[in-house]
């Protein structure tokens, strides 16, 4: 059994997809997300919503 809950994993996950996370602390929240259908889920939302934003920021800012 994973040593992360649903909670713990939710609470982390930004971090998790932006790699902010060091080995030890992402490991239990990415063993967690491996049985977890619900997290994978939320994890599937949050990386499109990175992947979004990231490419939103790579444009100029219009001069207005």
């Amino acid at each position: 059994m994973s040593g992360c809950d649903c909670g713990h994993a939710r609470a982390n996950l930004e971090e998790l997809i932006r790699g902010e996370l060091c080995a030890d602390d992402s490991a239990p929240i990415r063993e967690h997300l491996e049985g977890c259908t619900e997290g994978r889920d939320e994890q599937r939302v949050f990386e499109k919503l990175t992947v979004a934003v990231r490419g939103a920021c790579e444009e100029a800012a219009p001069p207005t």
